[in-house]
Formats: C-alpha cells, structure tokens, sequence
C-alpha cells in the first residue's frame, strides 16, 4: 500500500460504519510503531503531528518527512494529519510537504473569531479541514469534562465554515492518564444528527474501550488517540531499561515501539468492532 488521504480513510469508515484510528506521533518510533500494530490487523491508521509536537523538533520538516515515508511504506492504507495547527504558516507548510488533512484549531477563540479564521482555512488550504468548536479541555493542563457542544451551534459552524470534520465536547478531556472519562451518547446522538460531516472525538485516551464502541456506534468516526500511547512507550522503554548495562537506545526504544504497537492493534480491534 502507500500514503492516501485521511478523507478517503475517513469515508470507508463512514460506509463500513466503524471507527477511524487517529494516532498521534512524537518520535519516529511512535510512527513506526503505530503503522506496525495496523498491519496486524489490517486496518488503515491516520498518523498525526501536532503543533506542540511540531515545536518539540524545531519544525515540522523532519518529523513531517519521516512520517510520510513511513505511511508511504506500509503495508495497510495510511494517512498523515496536522494536528492542533493554530497558524496559517503552519498549515502551509504541512500542506506543501504532503499532508492531506489538517486540523484547525480555534476553538479558544469567541465564535464569530472562531468561524471567520477557520472558513479562511479552509478557503486557502484547499486540503481536508478539521475544526473543534466547544474547546475539548485538556490541552493547557486543565480537565474541562463539563464542556459541551451545542447541536444547532454545530450545524451552523459547519455550514458557515465549509469545514471536513467537526471535533465535538462530549464528556472527553486531552491528556488523560486514566480511562474513566464519561461521554454524553445522548449529545453524540444529536450531534450526528444536527451534522452532516464526520465527527471527531478528541481526548480518547481518557475513554475506556467500551465507551469507544459506544461513541462509534452513537454517531463518531474519526477518533484520536495520543496520551494513551505515551504511557505505553513510556512503560516499554522502562521495561527495556532494566539492564544497567544497556547503552545502545535502539535497544530501549525498541520496547517502546513494540508496546504502541501492540496497544494500536488493541485498539483498532475495538473501534472496527
């Protein structure tokens, strides 16, 4: 297989009625990681780069390449994403290296700021466009679990927008160590219903499997994982830190690999349910 787009990852779950994983990068080894749990499966993955993660590497360049080259080698359908982008220069740039999707977010913003910056976007990106509106807490530290999006506020964003995907507020928070976040399937009801584009649950790490099966089954597609797999590269590369006289970091690193690897297969085995 090579490198298609995330709307065509995001269409086949549509029509298959499954989820879509959405996984984030931080080190090549993630990427590698996460492509090897999809093949032994034999789903499609989404591999994505964040703005903070953008800013880790000192730009989006190499981290960027190397997960294009990666997603081109693999052996099951596989999309690269810009995620959590809030410049245009970034966008830009992402779209230049061969990014398909990228997704927008001012969702901080008032509503009106929030709609006029990401209809530009979308009219200048000319890629697949993901917006958030009812900031999904989290990404400064702080758990906002109360947060909520409104329907009928939803159905207007997307039509005054043009937006692909619509990340919603459903009861999720990012960077969750736990899984014991509560969705509302009630609202992610309404929200299907209210919207015609795919909806996009940020902050998964926090929900367990079960709740994912039931987020599918209720109206979401296209679903992000990140903490959850920090914590296990995180936890394999202790595992292979075990032996003092470890030097060599292939070695160690090659745990941590190894353990999102098995988690992302875990996990696309849940939301193909």
């Amino acid at each position: 297989m090579t490198l298609i787009t995330t709307a065509e990852i995001i269409d086949n779950a549509r029509r298959r009625r499954v989820g879509a994983g959405a996984f984030n990068v931080i080190e090549i080894a993630h990427a590698v990681g996460i492509v090897t749990g999809a093949e032994r499966i034999g789903e499609p993955a989404i591999l994505q780069v964040s703005e903070n993660t953008v800013a880790y590497h000192g730009g989006i360049d190499a981290i960027g390449a190397a997960c294009l080259a990666v997603a081109d080698a693999a052996r099951v359908p596989v999309a690269v994403h810009l995620d959590h982008a809030t410049t245009w220069e970034l966008v830009e740039r992402a779209v230049q290296l061969g990014f398909s999707s990228v997704m927008f977010d001012a969702s901080a913003l008032p509503y009106g700021e929030n709609v006029a910056a990401t209809a530009e976007i979308v009219r200048r990106s000319g890629v697949f466009v993901e917006a958030e509106l009812g900031e999904v807490g989290g990404k400064d530290g702080v758990h906002a679990p109360g947060v909520r999006t409104d329907p009928a506020e939803a159905a207007a964003f997307v039509e005054a927008t043009g937006v692909d995907a619509l990340a919603v507020a459903v009861g999720t928070s990012h960077a969750m160590v736990t899984q014991d976040a509560e969705l509302d399937f009630e609202l992610i009801t309404r929200l299907r219903e209210a919207v015609e584009v795919p909806l996009v649950l940020h902050g998964s790490s926090g929900v367990p499997d079960a709740g994912l099966v039931r987020a599918v089954r209720h109206g979401m597609t296209k679903i992000n994982i990140a903490t959850q797999l920090n914590v296990m590269f995180t936890a394999g590369i202790r595992g292979g830190l075990t032996d003092s006289k470890v030097v060599d970091p292939r070695h160690y690193l090659a745990y941590g690999r190894a353990s999102v690897a098995g988690r992302v297969q875990q996990l696309l085995e849940v939301l193909t349910v």
